[in-house]
């Protein structure tokens, strides 16, 4: 028996019949975009303004389509927004809910517009928003870390190669060591932001419109500093996507990194961490345990971000130009990857707030006369000794078992001029640089921020 005319379609016009029901529910990416609808509502009513502009809508048609999106807007924040089954997608949605509040303007919002760059306008304001997030919640990890170097300045620890101790470190240098590699991620997050940050509205399904569209009105009610240049490329394009997972991936391996380097320290071997209860947990069998699970989490996460970007990149290569329905899987992959970063990010955070270190097993570990080896080295060499020959000298006391430290901890740090302090602040700088980047450059929406995975689940009913 024949499916049903798909009423309500945005390309209902054409077919005679709907989709076989169950290649419907296949087809549909409702459940995932939802989270789109906040970015589809802003876009939709920057698009209204470009059309009034235009002269395409009457002024009182352009306040109906406010009035009415602003609605929607209310009813997606609280909960209230009622999805049907016959809702392809968020964008069919919210323009099918507008014609219901306000048929003209609903059969009027769609003038010169195509799901393909819509599609496109909305990811992009997403990841402005995403980018945003991350690189306040990248400066406030940053901040934690270095506020933890200067409480840890006296403190003193091996340093390690190989995994093998090779030197004495300062603890707030070893916690400064894992800084740095944010600091380069929000550098990452920031050119994502860029590259996200042009508008393409007015690209149509591939070749524009015949319509004396406004494209700089769209992009200056949104925020946007450029438009895009090729309308084929405007609805093909995600390298941005792929930049913002670069992104993801780089932060996953090095928060992964610090947490290795925590799942190390807070065992029996090393012991140099003692784990708070508050971000610890313990065994269902095993008395005595006291495990590492957040690090080891944050860890074990970093294989999202690595699957998500390789999934993208797998979507998008060899596709022909310009739109193609494979690229519906680009959100799976984004909204993966950003989740899995923020909530790494605040996770570590949370974590590094509260590590407390053992000076103890820290004093005990630098009693290793090894440690030292280098030191002695270069006082052969400032005597005079040629570096290869002072080197051999110690090697050969070492393998002897008859080397001992010229000096203690204290002293090696000293002789080294390792401006820890200087390096702390230098790092506290550049994180509160980043927290006011991230507050000038808040998300574009006068709408609610989109649900979190989990939250906000779609009601959908039937009709």
């Amino acid at each position: 028996m024949p499916s049903r005319p798909p009423q309500g379609k945005l390309y209902g016009g054409r077919f005679a019949e709907g989709l076989l029901p169950e290649l419907e529910r296949f087809a549909s990416s409702l459940a995932l975009d939802l989270r789109l609808a906040p970015f589809d509502v802003a876009g939709s009513i920057a698009h209204a303004r470009g059309l009034r502009a235009a002269g395409l809508i009457t002024e009182g048609q352009l306040r109906g389509i406010e009035r009415g999106l602003g609605q929607v807007a209310a009813e997606i924040a609280a909960g209230t927004f009622r999805f049907h089954e016959t809702d392809e997608d968020v964008h069919t949605a919210v323009e099918r809910r507008l014609t219901e509040l306000y048929p003209d303007g609903g059969a009027r919002l769609h003038t010169g517009r195509s799901r393909n760059d819509q599609i496109a306008l909305d990811l992009r304001l997403f990841c402005r928003a995403a980018c945003a997030r991350l690189v306040r919640a990248l400066a406030d990890l940053s901040v934690t870390l270095a506020e933890r170097a200067m409480a840890m300045d006296q403190l003193i620890m091996p340093g390690y190669t190989h995994l093998q101790r090779a030197q004495p470190v300062p603890v707030g240098q070893h916690l400064l060591a894992h800084a740095q590699p944010l600091l380069r991620d929000a550098t990452r997050v920031r050119h994502a932001y860029e590259a996200a940050d042009e508008m393409p509205l007015g690209a149509g399904a591939l070749a524009g419109s015949t319509l004396p569209l406004r494209r700089e009105v769209v992009a200056a009610e949104l925020g946007f500093s450029r438009l895009a240049a090729n309308t084929m490329d405007a609805v093909a394009d995600r390298d941005f996507l792929l930049d913002l997972l670069h992104a993801g991936v780089s932060i996953a391996v090095h928060l992964s990194r610090l947490a290795e380097d925590i799942v190390l320290w807070a065992s029996a071997e090393f012991g140099f961490v003692r784990l708070p209860d508050r971000v610890a947990t313990g065994s269902s069998l095993m008395p005595q345990k006291k495990n590492p699970d957040v690090a080891e989490l944050v860890r074990g996460r970093s294989g999202r971000a690595l699957g998500g970007y390789a999934a993208l990149v797998t979507v998008l290569k060899g596709l022909p130009l310009a739109y193609d329905r494979d690229l519906q899987e680009d959100k799976v992959a984004l909204f993966a990857v950003v989740d899995n970063a923020e909530s790494c990010l605040e996770a570590t955070r949370l974590l590094v707030a509260e590590l407390d270190f053992d000076p103890a097993r820290l004093a005990a570990s630098l009693e290793d006369h090894g440690l030292y080896a280098t030191d002695a080295a270069e006082r052969l060499v400032a005597e005079g000794v040629p570096f290869r020959q002072a080197h051999h000298r110690v090697a050969d006391q070492v393998r002897a078992g008859e080397f001992r430290a010229p000096w203690g901890p204290e002293r090696s740090v000293e002789l080294r001029r390792l401006d820890v302090i200087g390096q702390a602040r230098a790092v506290r700088r550049e994180a509160a640089r980043l927290r006011r980047w991230a507050k000038a450059h808040p998300p574009p929406l006068p709408t609610p921020t989109p649900p979190r995975r989990g939250e906000g689940q779609p009601h959908i009913t039937a009709g």
